[in-house]
């Protein structure tokens, strides 16, 4: 490493933010960048570990002590060639990603771990002002072709590698544009959609095929396209949101999470049939849901101009520090603070929501909720307790529901005849991503269930390795911790 006494001389630093009375105006992006010398810095802390954990904390493998080393000698191009060999898309990692590297940071066990997100994003950042991400099609074709269902991170993922690879690749989407979560959950003030348009434009000059707006199981089926591709890869994703099936549910003003935050990434791109609308302008706002789906809710609401936001939790609030149980390395459930909870929100824990209440006209007013506590004994799952005489009433005219996903669709598992698990996961070998039909592979969400970006990306490059050996009896696609031949 060259600074082997970084971690000693410079303390953790990040992009800072601009002020909430300004970000809260616009969807825009509002992190402030950082100068060079700061990110070199920031790289000379990685300290030479003997075993960089940081590796078996990200699920790419990515290679940071490597990178963060390049930073720091500023050779940024290098740092590229390193970070894109393990990762197509560090672009959407670098800004979405929670981090479990640096949950894994040696440096971490008894100082701030080293800024290894933050890096990651400025150097693909760098790579692109620079003009050094360019598409590199194949120089030869296979003559198979692949269909992927599905263009969110995984799908994507996939459909690169295998393109690069050298067969044809051809990826479904049913929505109007190309991103999955990405594009229609994920708010464009943590990621404007320029950003996933720049890198599509590039995987079509590498001669991928995008068709959206076709729904694979409705528009086509899937056996046609059985039929018509020599390999299929699954990637669309753990779709099937979690309810609420309480009284009230059906009331007017009680939303699904990505319902609204679509309808509202649809509406920031310009589009303008976008059927009921659903604002949480002037109106007292209830996320039910306290993981990264109700924060979005939080940030856009505010951006709305709610007149309340509140966030509730059923879960208990979780220790600042780590939490007993959960030693360095392994990721620990503690209390995360995001950057829309800062705007403006007041959160709960250990509460749950037992009424919707309505108006005569089936709008929704307020609802009813009670404390809660979890008894735990040993040997058994916790249970959920009220808390007696914590009955409340709440004044709500908009509550949005960000209680996660339950699995995956099943039309085109049905249409081909594919087996799922009792989570509604569709069923794959673990070691070739293989389901129980031959030529037929899934990744990601709809495989391991609702999961992280960085781990949609692991999927899908896992499951293109599997795939190019299945038609071509062996691959050279890299495995996790493999990594590419260097390319930008």
């Amino acid at each position: 490493m060259g600074k082997i006494t970084g971690f000693l001389e410079f303390d953790r630093k990040v992009e800072e933010y601009a002020p909430v009375e300004d970000r809260i105006k616009n969807y825009k992006e509002f992190t402030l960048p950082m100068k060079e010398k700061e990110l070199k810095d920031q790289g000379a802390r990685c300290m030479d570990c003997g075993i960089p954990f940081c590796h078996s904390g990200c699920p790419l493998g990515n290679l940071i002590p490597d990178f963060n080393d390049a930073v720091y000698l500023g050779k940024w191009e290098k740092a590229a060639e390193i970070l894109h060999s393990t990762n197509n898309f560090p672009e959407f990692t670098g800004r979405l990603c929670p981090a479990p590297c640096e949950e894994a940071c040696v440096l971490g066990i008894n100082e701030d771990p080293v800024s290894i997100e933050n890096i990651e994003k400025n150097i693909v950042e760098t790579a692109f002002k620079k003009g050094w991400v360019v598409a590199e099609p194949p120089e030869s074709r296979t003559g198979k072709t692949v269909a992927v269902i599905g263009a969110g991170p995984a799908g994507l993922a996939a459909a690169q590698q295998l393109n690069r690879a050298g067969h044809l690749v051809t990826v479904f989407e049913r929505d109007e544009k190309v991103g999955g979560l990405l594009r229609y959950g994920i708010p464009d003030f943590k990621m404007e959609k320029n950003i996933i348009d720049r890198r599509v434009d590039i995987l079509k000059e590498e001669g991928i095929t995008f068709k959206t707006g076709v729904h694979v199981g409705v528009d086509i089926s899937a056996t046609e396209l059985k039929e018509q591709f020599d390999a299929i890869v699954l990637s669309g994703g753990a779709t099937v949101r979690r309810g609420l099936p309480i009284e009230g549910a059906d009331l007017k003003g009680v939303v699904q999470a990505m319902d609204f935050l679509k309808q509202n990434n649809k509406r920031v791109d310009g589009i303008k049939d976008l059927g009921e609308e659903i604002k949480a302008t002037g109106k007292d706002v209830i996320v039910i849901g306290g993981g990264d789906t109700g924060s979005d809710c939080i940030g856009t609401s505010i951006r709305h101009g709610a007149t309340s936001v509140s966030n509730f939790e059923i879960l208990g609030k979780p220790p600042v520090g780590r939490p007993e149980g959960q030693p360095w390395p392994f990721w620990p459930m503690r209390l995360r603070t995001s950057t829309s909870h800062k705007e403006g929100v007041e959160r709960f824990f250990s509460i749950s929501t037992k009424k919707f209440v309505g108006d005569k006209d089936g709008n929704l007013t307020g609802l009813i909720t009670s404390e809660v506590e979890w008894i735990r004994e040993p040997g058994k799952r916790p249970t959920l307790k009220e808390v007696p005489g914590t009955e409340k009433k709440w004044k709500c005219e908009l509550a949005l529901l960000a209680m996660g996903f339950t699995g995956s669709e099943m039309t085109v598992a049905e249409q081909l005849g594919l087996e799922a698990d009792a989570r509604t996961n569709i069923k794959a070998s673990e070691a070739d991503y293989k389901t129980n039909v031959p030529g037929v592979f899934v990744a990601g969400d709809q495989r391991r269930g609702q999961s992280l970006i960085v781990w949609a990306i692991s999927e899908g490059r896992q499951a293109a390795h599997h795939v190019d050996t299945f038609l071509m009896g062996k691959s050279c696609l890299p495995l996790k911790g493999e990594g590419d031949l260097p390319r930008v």
